[in-house]
């Protein structure tokens, strides 16, 4: 492979790459990130090669994997270009359909594409689904155009551009000022200003220098920097090495999860292209400017995923944050200038310097500028990966990206910035996305995973899930967080167990007050929000939990019971065949009842009930309900055997 020494050499390898092929030429783009690999794309794309083959059309057609596209809800997608037919949920079997009628006939496959649940019409274009429409990919948007694994499809886009203008138009000092200018904040959750960071790493003293590239999300549901590294590694080495020049590093790492193997895969060969072809290595296109950048994979640990602690563990130490200052721009890897940014914030970088710091800075909010990548999931009808300016509206991006809430279901509150974050009640979502908004509204933004939930959702059980969570990840440095977060979970499990007390309430809001102001690092003092904010919007359900022992939401197994209606009870025997207690008695043409000694609220009956008959009802309080009491009499009494339908 021929290495390019100039950025006019750099020009010319992309007009033969474009060159090569045509604009109008036709394309099938199958995504194959992770989540559509769990689909069945691996055998669509195998599928759509042999039948390209079979057709004649292998040497006029290509065909690409591509990266996660976002619209992980209706995966494996297949888009076919240069006209953007998108089909959703495409299996094997509908690859020959395809390419005979689409490929080759210029037909659209009606039963593949997407439907509009508000219009019920069939969507021809991917730009055209609501899912895109409403977006703005500025980062993203590059997955679905280029494989992975192609060095020429990213220079075929324009990509490492912005690294020839920065290495040989520009000094150090212009890229700092030109990403300073630009307001970029950090993607990966503090964001604290790049270009300050940046420049703080230059000024410090002490050599070498060095780049990190933080790619250790652990969020529970959050895939971001995952599908950006799987999709578009290119882009994020890119910005790298720009980084590394304005820095004056000349040693870079890419921190990656254990848990992200295709990721590590596609990078691998990303940086095996980029150095064979003089992009990265000794003396990067012919600039005199030398970057090398080294693979590691983290053992999986969330607190790995704070500066401090990563450095310690890319040391070989065990993964625990350090007291700060000093910070690693002055004292970082082995003691070191370090600058850290996540795998969003460093591909982020050369659109900056193509596009010019005042059009990334005329997107979003005078605080927050540019966009950000969102995991969209939960209780939500489109799940997946969006881009949006900063600013939107929480509600924008739930109802007119996501979809709304499936089912009918009432949205009771969505929580945005990880395990760490708060949550916003629907009341709240009209507040604009970006990070001094959702700070004051009790959340932050985080690395950016944004959870739904819907009327179904206990919030207390939501803080214990999460603050769980934090307390199993917690490093255990220091006390506020490792005994206050232990604390914190036995009291909310003891809450959504219906063994809550007076006095309780007072004693979380203490642990958490503890936590925020003397933990060492980020993960404690933010732990205690999912606690903080669902006892802000939602006091009132921990109030029932512990003065009625009662959950509103119904969710709280230790609180709930079910009840057959005898108004309603077709006794179709369905509930009475699938309790695996033996708890439900009936008969043929009998009206089952549960037997709550014996019952232990695994929810079946309820899940098998037919809807049409909706007999199976939740109940929750105590004293039992009176529907419940009633049940236990008549079992009592023996006087089951006359419960019969005419």
């Amino acid at each position: 492979m021929a290495r390019i020494g100039s950025p006019q050499e750099l020009a010319k390898y992309r007009e033969q790459v474009l060159a090569a092929r045509r604009a109008d030429a036709p394309r099938i783009s199958v995504c194959a990130g992770t989540g559509c690999l769990a689909s069945g794309a691996a055998e669509v794309v195998g599928t759509v090669k042999t039948e390209l083959v079979r057709a004649g059309l292998a040497g006029s057609v290509g065909c690409r994997g591509t990266g996660c596209h976002g619209f992980c809800e209706r995966g494996p997608l297949i888009v076919v270009e240069p006209e953007e037919i998108c089909y959703v949920q495409v299996k094997p079997d509908d690859v020959p359909e395809i390419v005979a009628r689409t490929v080759q006939g210029k037909e659209v496959v009606e039963r593949l594409l997407y439907v509009d649940p508000a219009t019920g019409e069939r969507v021809r274009c991917e730009s055209d689904i609501p899912f895109y429409r409403n977006q703005e990919r500025r980062v993203f948007g590059a997955n679905r155009r280029i494989d992975p694994r192609s060095i020429e499809d990213y220079v075929g886009i324009g990509g490492y551009r912005a690294l020839a203008k920065a290495l040989c138009e520009m000094t150090p000092a212009q890229v700092i000022a030109e990403v300073k200018e630009s307001k970029l904040r950090g993607r990966g959750g503090a964001g604290f200003p790049t270009g300050l960071k940046w420049e703080a790493t230059r000024r410090a003293a002490g050599q070498p220098k060095y780049v990190v590239v933080n790619c250790d999300e652990g969020d529970p549901g959050a895939y971001m920097d995952r599908s950006l590294m799987e999709g578009n590694p290119f882009a994020v080495l890119e910005g790298l090495v720009i980084g590394a020049y304005a820095i004056g590093a000349h040693e870079g790492y890419v921190y990656v999860r254990q848990e992200y193997p295709l990721a590590v895969e596609n990078l691998a060969i990303a940086i095996a292209q980029a150095e064979g072809h003089g992009l990265l290595g000794a003396n990067v296109l012919g600039s005199g400017f030398d970057f090398h950048v080294r693979v590691h994979r983290g053992a999986g640990a969330f607190v790995c995923g704070e500066e401090t602690a990563l450095l310690l563990s890319l040391e070989g130490n065990a993964g625990q944050p350090r007291p700060r200052p000093p910070y690693p721009a002055v004292s970082g890897l082995w003691g070191k200038p370090t600058n850290i940014n996540n795998v969003e914030t460093w591909a982020t970088v050369p659109s900056i310097i193509n596009e010019g710091a005042v059009a990334f800075a005329s997107i979003g909010t005078e605080g927050s500028k540019g966009t950000k990548i969102f995991s969209l999931v939960g209780k939500i009808v489109n799940t997946g990966l969006v881009e949006v300016p900063m600013g939107i509206t929480l509600r924008d991006i739930v109802y007119k990206i996501g979809g709304g809430v499936p089912g009918g279901k009432k949205l009771k509150a969505v929580q945005t910035g990880g395990p760490s974050g708060g949550c916003i009640p629907e009341a709240g979502l009209d507040a604009r996305v970006d990070f001094d908004e959702l700070t004051r509204a009790g959340s932050m933004m985080g690395s950016g995973g944004m959870i739904v939930m819907d009327e179904d959702t206990c919030m207390v059980d939501v803080a214990r899930y999460f603050v769980r969570f934090l307390t199993d990840e917690s490093c255990g440095k220091c006390a506020p967080c490792r005994e206050g977060l232990r604390q914190m979970h036995r009291l909310l499990t003891q809450i959504t167990e219906g063994r809550g007390k007076e006095g309780d309430l007072e004693v979380l809001q203490e642990l958490a007050d503890l936590a925020q102001d003397a933990s060492l690092c980020g993960l404690g003092k933010t732990a205690a929000n999912p606690f903080l904010s669902t006892f802000r919007y939602f006091r009132e359900e921990y109030e029932a939990h512990i003065k009625e022992k009662r959950c509103p939401a119904l969710s709280c197994k230790a609180l709930t019971a079910y009840w057959i209606d005898p108004a309603k009870c077709q006794a179709c025997l369905i509930c009475l065949r699938a309790c695996l207690e033996g708890a439900i008695d009936g008969g043929k043409k009998r009206i089952h009842v549960i037997d709550q000694d014996r019952c232990t609220n695994c929810g079946t009956c309820f899940e098998v009930c037919p809807s049409r008959f909706g007999a199976v009802m939740k109940i929750s309080g105590v004293p039992v309900p009176a529907p419940i009491a009633e049940q236990e009499r008549a079992i009592a009494r023996g006087r089951r055997q006359a419960r019969t339908l005419p």
